[in-house]
This record gives structure tokens, C-alpha cells and sequence, in this order.
């Protein structure tokens, strides 16, 4: 099942030689009871139920138990049941997922500022939001980190809709070898996808954690023409020289190829929604990813961190040059790019005790982004080549930011105001005609968070955020003074606990956009022409009967309105926004079997800002259909020969639900959602 992953096997196992003892399971009484240090002066913190309480916003930890019971294989499974979040995936297989945050646009995830380990793996985080790249697989994954409110002061760019951090796998105080398989089996069309994952970390000492992760996925999704191969390999070290300071290192090699089953017009759609009308659509890509932080604790409570990270990446897109689906192209067009991206942050935070107590956090960044942007094309009847477009980008990006928290009322009140500053200075040089252009934002964004903890069952939070996401490379290629597009953030909530076994969490929001980037003509480009509008609120309700033991019932809604404010379209709903977004989520937990059921609603949206109601006959616009999708798993936990064994089924769309959504970029018309898939799971520990 896994192709040509010959020497990354056999990596892993070298690695399992080279630290003694690794795979035997056995306990270091030294390295047992090693706790891993936890980086306070982050704003956010570890992604732990205890934190998320007293957070000054909207936010949602999906824990490694939920990614596990839930039996979630791709971002979208993942984050289905996280409010305010919606997920498209255009390849069916899970590599190419497209989130969008409180009616934000989804497309390319470009709206929506997405770190792992609290580093940007945007192919150029201020530069091309748009992550048409997704160098992540989920079993190297423990937590994600949903933060919607109260951080773009500390985080940025790009911040408009929150954050949302993947938080990976961390190295096993015990000395542990993990093997998983997932199999994904389609059983209208028998395609098959396998997913592999071998782990083998532990402390060698006291002070030295070594990791070796490799995940591997083969095989096909419902559709035809959807052939996938993903090696995702990921190095990590911990090393702790002192009692005070800790220094991790990640290493990480991700590589993907694939076919595209792309868009189908409604005819197609309706004569075979599994077929491909697109045989030239496909994919490849691949990055070297590294990054080193130093974290320095001292004894009157100070922090600092200095995080430094680098990537070389690159990625292209091979696509047909027909715009309808069911047309035949006469030229294969590829969209080669390439990326050198690396940055530099400094962070220290510190108390101040005299008269009201602070905690002041000052941070620094600097970020530099090299980009190579071409658009070629073969003629297949004459094989003749020709570059349409050579163009080279690069940038200087420094952002600094300062807050200063106070602690009133025993600590039970905390306000932070605080400031952010980012300076970009983009430039673009066209290596076919010699022409150049360039374009410098400079913004101040300030915030405010508010938490109160009223009693021990009230939690009330606020914020106002300014934030921004910078011109991008290709929107100042037409010249003209283009502004970043920026945004005011409103937000006011609650968490409250009226019983010890019920939850309820509740926020409502406003986005305020101005200076929205629009593309005029041709002629014209872009200019700073857009407002828009996004307010709603979000809910959840949570419920552990005590009558039921291990029954676990979760609830959400969202509530989204969105309106565009200025040009063609004024008074429109924007593209993508459902109004209406409910989650269902159920567990139990009995002895050692696990039974889950959750499901998702989304209502009704548009495709086109001039909110199309009639579907034409490509199928690119036209009102995209509401739907309800519910996924189910069973696990069951046992031992063999003194190993852990989690054994699981589970049934995706299992109501074989058809929906779709519109396609992305290149391929236009109803782009299929996948129908019923069962998923057998098999993991090893020892």
C-alpha cells in the first residue's frame, strides 16, 4: 500500500536501532514523571480545557480523545463540529481542505491565519494567504486549537477570523512505538484509500526526547481519477539543558501527488456523480519545513521565547484549459510555484507586582518570502510550450506587538489592552518584460481583551480587535496604491456552568471590513474599493447525564449574516456564508468500547457575490444546497501479548447524503462531496 517509501521506512527504523531500548515499553523511572514545560508568556497558552475557560474570547480545543472517538481522518472530519467553522475539500481525499471562519471566504483557507506548533505553514504567510498547500496529515496530530476572538493583537497576519493551530503529536515521556492503519472503502464504487502511521519516540534521559513520525497515504476516494500519494515525514527533538530551559526542534518532509477528479456539470452530476470529466487535472507538491525555539524561564515568573522557522516549498497545479466541464481542452495549463520563506520571533513576558499587578508580553517578528510565479501551457495536438507568465516576488515583513494585562478583584478581572504593528514592504518584478512594482503597508492595530470571572459558573469575556491581511503578490502586479484590507472585530460572550455537568457557551460577533481589495477590469486592477459585514452568533450546550454514566451530548449553533456594503453588489449576501450552521455531537464511553455519532447542518448559501439564484449550465454559480451529513464510529480498546490494541468501524455520510459545493479556481461547476465511506482502523502501542 505504501509506494516508493522505501527509505523513509527504512529512516524509521534506523531510528529505532539508533536509541537503545525504544521499542521495548519499558518505564524510566527518571523520564516518567518528566513533565513537559508549558510556554505561559503564549498568549494562548496550552490548548487545555482549563485554559479555554478563562480565555478572553470564542474558542474551541478538539482534544486527541474527540479526534479518536470521532474516527476523523481529514481537517474537515475534524473540524466539523467546531462553530463558526465550514470546510470544503476539493479533492475528495482530504489533501486540499478550504476553511472558512464566521463567513469568511473558505477558498484556499486564505482568510483564516493556520499555524501548527504556533508556526504559519501558509506557502507565504503575508504575501499568498491562500494554502494551496496543506502540508499536514491528522494522525500527527494530538489537538486543534480554535481561537476565533481576542488575538490578533498576538498573532498575525491575516488574523480577520481568528486562528487555528494544529498542535502536533508531543514526544512520549515513556519510551513508545505506535502503528496505525486506516482504510477508507467506498463501497458504490470499491475504490480503496489507506492511510499508514508508524510513531517511535521517548526520552533517552532525563534531559534528551527524541520522535520519529511517518504517515502515509495511498489509494483512491469515491471518484475516479482521484489517484493519491502523500509521505508526510516529521523529525522532533526536546531538550531540556537546564531546569529552566527547554529548546524543541522540528524537521518535517511533506510530499503529494494526485490526480484531481475536479468539477462536474449538472448533467454530469446527475448521470454519475462519482465519475471525472477532467483527465488532466491533478497535483503536485512538496516542502522542507524546519524550525528551532528556545524557551528560558525564570524565577520571578518571566518568560522568553525565541522562535525561528524555515521552509522551501513548491507546488503546481496541471489543469485542462476548457472552462466547462464536460468540454474537451486543447491545452494543458500548469501553474508551477515556488516558495523560500523563513522568519524570526522573539517573545519575553514579564510581572510587574507594585499597585495593580501586570503582566506586560512584548513580542517581535521578522519575515522574509521569495516567490517564483509562473503560468505555462503545452499545446496537445502540437506539444508546442509557451510561458504565459514569469514573475518573481519577495518581501520584507516586520510586526512588533506589545500588551500589558491588569489583575483586579484577586485576579478575578483581567484587561489587556494592547498594539500591534506590521510593516510590509512587497515587491514584483516581471522576468519577461523587465517591468517592476512595488507596495509598503504600514499598520497600527490595537485591541482590547476584558475577562471576568463573576463566580466559578460565569465566565463574561469581550474584545475589540483591529486586524488586517496584507496586499498580496498578485494583486499589485496591475500597479496602483492598493491598502491591506483591514477590519474592526467586535465580540462579547459568555461561558457558563449553572450545573456541574452542563456547559454553555455563547458569543456573538461583528466584522466590520473596509478597504476590501475588488478587482476593477482588466485594465484597472485591483483597487481599495470593498466594505462588507459579518455578524452572528455562535452557542454550544453541553450535557454528561448523571443518570447515564459516560454519555457525553454536545450541541452547537451558528448564526451567520453577512452583507456586502459598497460596489456592484451592494446589499447582497457575500459567497459561501450559510446563515445556519447546527452541530450534534454524542458519545459513550463504557468499559473499554466507545460508541460516537456526530452530525453537521448547513443551510443554504450563494456562490457569486451577485447572489445567482438560477444554476447555469457549467454549474459554476447557482445557490449552493443545504444538507446534513452524520458520521458514526465504534472503538474498542483491548490488550495482546501485553500491547495496547484500538480496534474501530465507523461509517461516514452514512445516510449516503448527496451535496456539493461550487468548484475552486480552475475547475467550475458542482464540485461533489464524498458519499458514504467506511473506515476500519487498527492501532498498535508498545
Amino acid at each position: 500500500m505504501v509506494k516508493g517509501a522505501n527509505i523513509q521506512w527504512a529512516c524509521l527504523f534506523c531510528l529505532i536501532i539508533f536509541i537503545p531500548g525504544l521499542a521495548q515499553g519499558q518505564d524510566d523511572k527518571s523520564t516518567a514523571t518528566l513533565k513537559e514545560m508549558t510556554i505561559k508568556g503564549d498568549w494562548l497558552g496550552s490548548p487545555t480545557p482549563e485554559t479555554v475557560s478563562s480565555h478572553p474570547g470564542a474558542r474551541t480545543v478538539v482534544t486527541s480523545e474527540e479526534l479518536t472517538e470521532s474516527g476523523a481522518r481529514t481537517v474537515e472530519d475534524a473540524l466539523r463540529n467546531v462553530p463558526g467553522v465550514r470546510v470544503f475539500d476539493e479533492s475528495g481525499t482530504g489533501i486540499l481542505p478550504n476553511i472558512g471562519i464566521r463567513g469568511l471566504s473558505p477558498l484556499r483557507s486564505e482568510q483564516a491565519l493556520v499555524l501548527v506548533d504556533g508556526v504559519p505553514i501558509t506557502l507565504a504567510p503575508y504575501g499568498q494567504t491562500g494554502l494551496s498547500l496543506f502540508p499536514l496529515t491528522m494522525n500527527a496530530i494530538e489537538s486543534i486549537d480554535v481561537a476565533r476572538g481576542g488575538v490578533a493583537v498576538h498573532y498575525g497576519p491575516n488574523n480577520v477570523g481568528g486562528v487555528i493551530n494544529f498542535v502536533t503529536k508531543r514526544i512520549p515521556t515513556r519510551k513508545t512505538m505506535t502503528l496505525r492503519e486506516t482504510l477508507s472503502l467506498s463501497p458504490s464504487t470499491q475504490h480503496m484509500l489507506a492511510d499508514s502511521y508508524i510513531r517511535v519516540g521517548g526520552f533517552v534521559n532525563d534531559r534528551l526526547g527524541l520522535q520519529l513520525q511517518g504517515n502515509f497515504i495511498n489509494g483512491d476516494s469515491i471518484r475516479s481519477h482521484s489517484d493519491t500519494q502523500v509521505t508526510n515525514i516529521m523529525a522532533d527533538l526536546n531538550w531540556y539543558p537546564t531546569n529552566n530551559i527547554d529548546i524543541k526542534g522540528s524537521l518535517q518532509y511533506y510530499q503529494t501527488r494526485n490526480n484531481l477528479p475536479g468539477a462536474l456539470t449538472p448533467e454530469s452530476y446527475k448521470q454519475n456523480r462519482n465519475q471525472s470529466t477532467r483527465p488532466l487535472d491533478r497535483f503536485t507538491g512538496d516542502t522542507l519545513r524546519g524550525s528551532l525555539i528556545y524557551n528560558q524561564y525564570f524565577d520571578n515568573g518571566a518568560e522568553f521565547s525565541w522562535t525561528n522557522f524555515a521552509h522551501r516549498s513548491n507546488r503546481e497545479f496541471f489543469f485542462g484549459d476548457a472552462l466547462n466541464a464536460d468540454e474537451a481542452s486543447t491545452l494543458e495549463r500548469s501553474s508551477p510555484r515556488e516558495f523560500l520563506v523563513y522568519g524570526s520571533e522573539p517573545r519575553f513576558s514579564f510581572y510587574i507586582n507594585k499597585g495593580i499587578k501586570q503582566k506586560i508580553s512584548i513580542g517581535a517578528r521578522y519575515m522574509r518570502e521569495e516567490v517564483d510565479y509562473i503560468v505555462d501551457a503545452r499545446n496537445l495536438l502540437t506539444n508546442e510550450f509557451s510561458v504565459a507568465r514569469d514573475w518573481r516576488f519577495g518581501n520584507h515583513a516586520f510586526a512588533a506587538y506589545i500588551s500589558d494585562t491588569f489583575f483586579l478583584f484577586d485576579d478575578k478581572l483581567k484587561i489587556t489592552p494592547g498594539i500591534r504593528r506590521e510593516q510590509v514592504y512587497l515587491d514584483f518584478r516581471n522576468n519577461q518584460t523587465g517591468a517592476k512594482e512595488s507596495n509598503p503597508t504600514k499598520d497600527w492595530l490595537p485591541g482590547v481583551d476584558v475577562g471576568y470571572q463573576i463566580t466559578d459558573a460565569i465566565f463574561l469575556f469581550g474584545n475589540f480587535h483591529e486586524s488586517l491581511r496584507p496586499v498580496q503578490f498578485t494583486q499589485i502586479t496591475f500597479g496602483g496604491a492598493q491598502a491591506a484590507e483591514r477590519a474592526d472585530n467586535f465580540e462579547a460572550g459568555l461561558r457558563l456552568n449553572p450545573l456541574e455537568n452542563v456547559g454553555i457557551n455563547l458569543a456573538a460577533f461583528r466584522i466590520e471590513f473596509d478597504n476590501k481589495l475588488e478587482f476593477i477590469s482588466q485594465a484597472v486592477g485591483f483597487r481599495n474599493l470593498g466594505k462588507a459585514r459579518h455578524q452572528g452568533i455562535e452557542t454550544e450546550l453541553t450535557w454528561q447525564p448523571k443518570q447515564i454514566n459516560g454519555l457525553d451530548l454536545r450541541t452547537g449553533y451558528t448564526y451567520i449574516d453577512t452583507e456586502q456594503r459598497s460596489g456592484q453588489f451592494k446589499g447582497n449576501e457575500l459567497p459561501l456564508a450559510a446563515h445556519h450552521q447546527l452541530n450534534f455531537w454524542a458519545n459513550y464511553r463504557r468499559a473499554n468500547w466507545n460508541w460516537n455519532l456526530n452530525g453537521l447542518y448547513q443551510s443554504k448559501s450563494f456562490s457569486d457575490g451577485a447572489n445567482t439564484v438560477v444554476e447555469n449550465e457549467s454549474g459554476a454559480i447557482g445557490k449552493i444546497p443545504s444538507f446534513w451529513v452524520w458520521n458514526a464510529q465504534v472503538t474498542h480498546n483491548f490488550r495482546w501479548d501485553n500491547r495496547k490494541i484500538t480496534a474501530g468501524l465507523g461509517i461516514n455520510n452514512m445516510f449516503n447524503h448527496h451535496y456539493f459545493f461550487r468548484g475552486v479556481d480552475f475547475s467550475r461547476g458542482r464540485m461533489p462531496s464524498p458519499g458514504r465511506t467506511l473506515l476500519f482502523t487498527a492501532q498498535m502501542d508498545f
